[in-house]
């Protein structure tokens, strides 16, 4: 969650964070391993939908950047100004009412192990805005609140991965 004083938006409905982590059971007893998103991001880059609470009648912006790094899915995106439910979310997320952010996707490759389902391919089809993400650290985060490597790992993903 954003640390106190710092909006996790800017002004122009700029915001980041983690959308999955790699290695970490969500509640629906699914685990992403490192490198799911690759060929996904490869393939997909530029028509992945930023939509709210999975929603297909609600795209609410565009994703700016979108990169795996050694600890998950970091995404950049920006909501549409002047859309209604855009400029709403953006009030929500300013004042911390959510900040949740949920994969949509389609499972290539899976193994089951211990009664889970580790992810090992995923053809990701979107990205959500949600009030309860699956995985509980899927957030949008302060711009301070994640690790400078973590960004730089990102951008360096996401311009290696055009």
């Amino acid at each position: 969650m954003a640390a106190a004083g710092r909006i996790p938006i800017d002004a122009d409905g700029r915001f980041s964070g983690y959308a999955s982590l790699f290695n970490t059971l969500d509640a629906g007893g699914d685990m992403v391993m490192p490198g799911a998103f690759s060929a996904s991001l490869a393939k997909r880059r530029g028509r992945i939908r930023l939509l709210f609470q999975h929603d297909p009648k609600e795209p609410v912006g565009i994703w700016e950047s979108l990169g795996e790094d050694a600890h998950g899915l970091f995404v950049s995106g920006r909501l549409v100004p002047g859309v209604p439910r855009a400029d709403a979310i953006r009030l929500l997320i300013e004042s911390r009412a959510i900040d949740g952010l949920s994969i949509g996707f389609r499972t290539v490759k899976a193994t089951r192990q211990g009664g889970h389902r580790k992810l090992w391919t995923i053809d990701l089809f979107e990205i959500s805005i949600v009030t309860f993400p699956m995985l509980e650290d899927a957030r949008i985060a302060a711009s301070a609140d994640h690790s400078t490597g973590a960004a730089i790992a990102a951008a360096i993903s996401v311009l290696r991965n055009p």
